[in-house]
């Protein structure tokens, strides 16, 4: 068993019930901190909870919320203010990816990771930043994705989705600095966490060595959220592809990167400067 001493400070967590999310929870718990985490298996939440109560002594609160639901986000908030709580810490990390052509997908499923990745992301960070604000002080991790950086094939409305958080972010970073409050977005690589599976992946051996465990990359991000960073790529691998990304041409880098993360046999790289 644990014993941390309480700060007083409260961390709210999305997409809790699982992957990053679950992880952020155990981190944070084990500094100490108090607990509001969401997500829409409540099951899954309430065993956790249980966990981090029994092991490090903080207060847990579980909402059980379809983020997609925009009026289910405003009443979150305004239950978490009915409570007299005001979040020190925002970990906007709920998501979700499908793997798939854009034309062969369902429309509701693109639209869907439209609807919680960007739209609800964007709603979430708004409301509690509001009551950051208003105190002077708070930290917003946004979580993104290495594939912000760049357009690929199969995943197209996943990594413009999470581009747009790591835009969001760069904003925010700047804008919301005279309030204080830090805002700084991760942008994790592929993860043990289970999004493969839930996204339909085909994960090739090389993604497969690639692959870094949740551990380190919640603790890049909470390392850098302290820090004030603006952004974080974790991992050596994860950080010479995004240079990589940077340094070449896009006709390269999108062709690349369509190879290696393609269920079908690698082939000579064809392709054209992008506009």
């Amino acid at each position: 068993m644990h014993t941390k001493t309480k700060n007083n400070n409260w961390a709210l967590i999305t997409g809790a019930s699982s992957g990053f999310g679950e992880e952020f929870a155990r981190q944070y718990a084990a500094q100490g901190h108090s607990l509001v985490l969401v997500a829409r298996r409540k099951d899954r939440l309430e065993s956790l909870a249980e966990s981090l109560r029994s092991n490090y002594q903080v207060e847990v609160i579980v909402e059980g919320v379809d983020l997609s639901d925009l009026e289910s986000v405003r009443q979150l908030h305004q239950r978490v203010q009915e409570r007299g709580i005001t979040i020190d810490v925002l970990i906007n990390n709920a998501g979700y990816g499908l793997q798939g052509g854009f034309q062969d997908a369902n429309l509701n499923d693109a639209l869907g990771m439209v609807q919680l990745d960007i739209e609800s992301l964007t709603a979430v960070t708004h409301l509690f930043a509001a009551d950051m604000r208003a105190k002077g002080s708070g930290k917003i991790l946004l979580v993104s994705s290495l594939l912000a950086h760049v357009a690929v094939e199969s995943f197209a409305v996943y990594a413009a989705a999470k581009a747009y958080v790591l835009r969001l972010g760069e904003a925010l970073h700047r804008e919301m600095k005279k309030d204080g409050i830090t805002v700084t977005t991760l942008c994790p690589g592929l993860s043990d966490t289970g999004f493969a599976a839930a996204a339909q992946m085909h994960v090739t051996p090389l993604l497969k060595l690639l692959m870094m465990k949740p551990q380190p990359v919640v603790k890049a991000g909470i390392r850098a959220l302290n820090a004030g960073r603006i952004s974080v790529v974790p991992g050596l691998p994860n950080k010479f592809m995004a240079l990589f990304i940077w340094a070449s041409p896009r006709w390269l880098h999108q062709a690349v990167f369509a190879q290696v993360m393609s269920p079908k046999p690698i082939s000579k790289i064809q392709g054209g400067k992008a506009s």
